[in-house]
C-alpha cells in the first residue's frame, strides 16, 4: 500500500514545496513508492508558484520544485493523506484545531523524524538567501529520518 504524504507550512511556498521536493527525489532515490502533496494554512498564495528563492535553492541541489503549485489545506486531505507532516509548531496546532475529530491521518511535526535538535523548520521569507540553504539542510535531514520511520514501519 502507498503511503501518502502531506507538508504543510504557512503559504506554500517555501517550506512545504522543498519538502514535497525534497522527500519525493530522495524516496526515488530507495525505490519507494509515495504519494506526496504541500498546502498551506493560509490562503493568500494559492495557485502561485514556490518563492523564486527556494525554486533556486531547490535547483542548486537538484530539486525541481518549480511546477508546484501553492494551495489550502482542505477538510478531505485528513482523510486522503496517511501523514500531515507540519513544518512547524503552529502549523501543527492549526491543523490540529481545524482536523475532524475523525480523521485518519497522523499529524505530526516534519523534524520530529529527523536527528538533531530542532523541531521546527524556520521560515526562510523574511530572511537573507543563506536561510533557504539552512531550511534544505534541516529538510534533508527530515526526509531521510522520515523514509527510515516508513521503511521500519513496513517491516
Amino acid at each position: 500500500m502507498t503511503k501518502s504524504i502531506l507538508f504543510v507550512c504557512l503559504g506554500n511556498i517555501c517550506r512545504s514545496p522543498a519538502a514535497e521536493g525534497v522527500l519525493r527525489a530522495k524516496s526515488r532515490e530507495r525505490d519507494m513508492k509515495l504519494f506526496i502533496e504541500s498546502a498551506g494554512t493560509g490562503a493568500w498564495h494559492v495557485g502561485d508558484p514556490p518563492d523564486a528563492r527556494m525554486i533556486k535553492a531547490a535547483a542548486q541541489r537538484g530539486y525541481d520544485i518549480s511546477h508546484q503549485r501553492a494551495r489550502k489545506v482542505e477538510l478531505s486531505d485528513f482523510h486522503t493523506f496517511d501523514y500531515l507532516l507540519a513544518m512547524d509548531l503552529a502549523n501543527q496546532t492549526d491543523l490540529l484545531s481545524i482536523g475532524p475529530p475523525k480523521r485518519t491521518c497522523d499529524i505530526r511535526l516534519f523534524l520530529d523524524f529527523a536527528e538533531g535538535e530542532e523541531r521546527e523548520t524556520p521560515d526562510p521569507y523574511y530572511g537573507g538567501v543563506d536561510g533557504f540553504a539552512q531550511v534544505l539542510d534541516l529538510i534533508e535531514k527530515g526526509a531521510e529520518g522520515f523514509l527510515d520511520h516508513l521503511e521500519d514501519e513496513s517491516e
